[in-house]
């Protein structure tokens, strides 16, 4: 009988590839995988169903889309009892975050023989497993507690958060993170077990196929264009630099203001070179990200979260081999430390020599060509799944053996 493993996270499959990739591999490796979630949009619902279709491992996803009967709407309706509490009276909670209950009863009357955990409720719902001599392992693919912008961060229940960290990485059979970084961070802060780094890269994808164009095509993703993701900054500094070139934005906006701002805030000779495109797929996004030439891993160094993981954008640029364009975080030059020719950090300091240096890339097809082919090495030797797979592998093995589990 195949060892039987439990994945809980939050959120739908479409929008959790961390999860896919960590159940299919498994469940390809001859383990029964079973991932509990959370289904509350009727859009991903889609997607989702086409991976379920053929995939190695089930999904029984706790239901809170509208109008799926009594048991959806109580769970919503508590949810939006405990975030009312949490906004308006401090009174913060885990079930503010979700249906925490309700995840935790799923996992409990679900037989596995190890559990692994992600997001917050599925971390928390792990420390109570933990209590029930339950099998636990953690996958702290952020740092929760050190995550999200001030405004943000007021309602969410951080003391609770931090002693499920805490508690996780002192009790659970192993834990993974994102990034050397994130796991020295976390580790300096709780203490427990080192967590291994399993990052979030992707499998290696085809060679870029872009076509050669003397007008370079600068890209920039995600699913939300607003502010605080550092395009005002690079913006600026392209234009200042008086670079050549397109810049295209993927994503949806938070409002058509944002995006005119974007655009007013250029010179009128360089505002029809920023481009705006709606976003894909996941399932297109590679094929997208592989037809420009420098991608833009604009990440912030505040909060702690976003300095010490490394974003999933310029493991895609990575695998599509474009040059980078990169903020300083710790995440992110862990990353080009391995590989310095893939890209360059920028720090949005006016300085004319970062100027200069924008400028000089932009307009060297040569340079960027080097770029591009050091970025594709990268990938290929450390950033992608087909690298990750055999210490995920690994782990689960470890950990069943010395629970005396057989396989």
């Amino acid at each position: 009988m195949p060892a039987r493993i439990l994945i809980l996270t939050t959120g739908h499959l479409s929008r959790n590839p961390r999860v896919v990739k960590e159940a299919t591999t498994l469940g390809q490796n001859g383990y029964d995988v079973t991932i509990v979630g959370v289904r509350n949009s009727h859009m991903a619902e889609r997607a989702d169903a086409q991976i379920v279709a053929t995939a190695p491992f089930r999904n029984r996803s706790l239901n809170l889309l509208p109008g799926s009967g009594w048991h959806s709407f109580r769970e919503r309706l508590e949810v939006r009892f405990r975030r009312t509490l949490a906004h308006r009276f401090g009174w913060h909670s885990i079930g503010s975050l979700g249906p925490s209950r309700a995840l935790l009863a799923a996992a409990a009357s679900t037989e596995a023989d190890l559990t692994i955990c992600h997001n917050e409720l599925g971390l928390w719902a792990g420390t109570e497993l933990l209590a029930n001599t339950r099998l636990v392992a953690a996958d702290i693919e952020d740092w929760h507690s050190e995550d999200l912008l001030p405004s943000a961060r007021k309602t969410r229940p951080l003391a609770l958060l931090r002693r499920i960290e805490q508690k996780i990485l002192c009790h659970a059979q192993y834990t993974t993170t994102t990034s050397n970084s994130l796991a020295d961070g976390i580790h300096r802060e709780f203490g427990g077990k080192l967590p291994e780094v399993i990052t979030n890269s992707f499998p290696l994808g085809p060679v870029r196929s872009a076509e050669e164009n003397e007008s370079p095509r600068i890209l920039w993703f995600s699913q939300t264009i607003g502010p605080g993701r550092g395009l005002e900054n690079f913006l600026s500094d392209w234009s200042e630099s008086q670079s050549g070139g397109t810049v295209t934005l993927v994503g949806s906006p938070v409002s058509d203001t944002y995006l005119e701002s974007l655009r007013g805030s250029l010179p009128d000779c360089s505002r029809n070179r920023l481009i705006y495109r709606k976003y894909v797929n996941p399932s297109e996004l590679p094929g997208l990200i592989a037809s420009y030439d420098v991608g833009l891993a604009l990440e912030p160094k505040t909060p702690r979260n976003k300095d010490l993981t490394i974003s999933n954008k310029i493991l895609q640029y990575l695998n599509a081999g474009l040059a980078i364009f990169a903020t300083p975080t710790q995440g992110q030059r862990e990353v080009l430390s391995y590989e310095a020719a893939a890209g360059c950090l920028l720090h949005f300091n006016k300085e004319s020599s970062e100027l200069s240096l924008l400028r000089s890339i932009l307009a060297d097809q040569r340079r960027l060509k080097s770029m591009q082919r050091a970025s594709r090495r990268l990938a290929a030797a450390r950033y992608c799944w087909e690298r990750e797979e055999p210490r995920l592998l690994e782990l689960v093995s470890r950990a069943l053996r010395q629970a005396g589990v057989k396989r």
